[in-house]
């Protein structure tokens, strides 16, 4: 299935050029902001950027993002602003595309986004099976909102991938989408290197999972040899892990770590791989 392009909005911010830690290193990290708004409640996307920069990331998989949304995260574009803040390109997949609130001019968009250091070569916004958040009395059904972007990574062809799956105890929805996803990443050439990053809202024991990780490697395990520890969520008292690096192909995972910060109410993942 391809998606529609013409719905997207791919933010090519100037940015500097594309560094990492050594030769043949790409960090990655994997990110829920909640908006900007912090463990604390407050909003502050200027935090959530110093954030992002503090730990290094070469390419960044960020969910629940607000582009003119709502009052809740002051009708800002935050792609737009992450990309001038971290100096990155930045490519958004929203999940929701509205008219404007009443008063106001701006549609209303929510979704993922990638931010990269690297030049973007394509992105593609994926459908995925979903169970609106937004409507009454939901059915599931296609909707956008699982973001591709295929970056140049000093000459090496990387596709990666950001998400958010759906939240609910019930696992019926995440279940269908975990089918889904497994569907898009196959369609890489064979022997792509892959990296998916994001919120699947369950821990990595979760029946639902196991389709996904027959297909991808878990960065936390293959860096710290078992999956003890890793916790993301909630932010203040991490108990649970539910936020992933993931990659395929052609890649070894050096390190994986939590960093800590309350700019959000999940904590972000971060990876160093190895592109062989």
């Amino acid at each position: 299935m391809v998606s529609v392009l013409a719905a997207l909005a791919v933010l090519l911010a100037s940015a500097a050029p594309a560094t990492a830690t050594r030769p043949g290193t790409l960090r990655v990290l994997s990110y829920n902001i909640h908006a900007g708004i912090g463990a604390d409640g407050a909003l502050d996307l200027a935090r959530t950027a110093a954030a992002i920069r503090a730990t290094g990331a070469d390419v960044v998989g960020l969910q629940e993002v607000d582009v003119r949304w709502s009052a809740r995260s002051g009708y800002a574009d935050q792609v737009s602003e992450l990309a001038r803040l971290t100096g990155m390109r930045a490519f958004f997949a929203p999940i929701y595309d509205l008219a404007p609130e009443p008063g106001r001019t701006e549609r209303r968009r929510y979704g993922v986004a990638v931010l990269s250091r690297h030049p973007i070569v394509r992105a593609v916004n994926h459908p995925l099976t979903r169970l609106s958040t937004v409507e009454p009395d939901p059915a599931p059904a296609p909707a956008p909102g699982f973001a591709e972007v295929v970056l140049s990574v000093r000459g090496t062809v990387v596709h990666v991938y950001s998400t958010h799956l759906d939240h609910r105890a019930d696992p019926a929805v995440r279940a269908t989408q975990v089918t889904e996803t497994v569907d898009i990443l196959d369609r890489a050439p064979r022997g792509a290197a892959q990296v998916l990053l994001g919120d699947v809202n369950a821990p990595p024991d979760a029946p639902e999972l196991v389709p996904l990780f027959a297909r991808v490697r878990d960065a936390w395990p293959a860096a710290h040899g078992d999956g003890a520890g890793g916790f993301t969520y909630p932010a203040e008292t991490p108990s649970s892990r539910i936020d992933y690096v993931t990659v395929s192909g052609p890649i070894r995972v050096r390190s994986a770590a939590v960093p800590g910060t309350r700019a959000s109410d999940h904590l972000p993942v971060l990876a160093e791989l190895a592109l062989r």
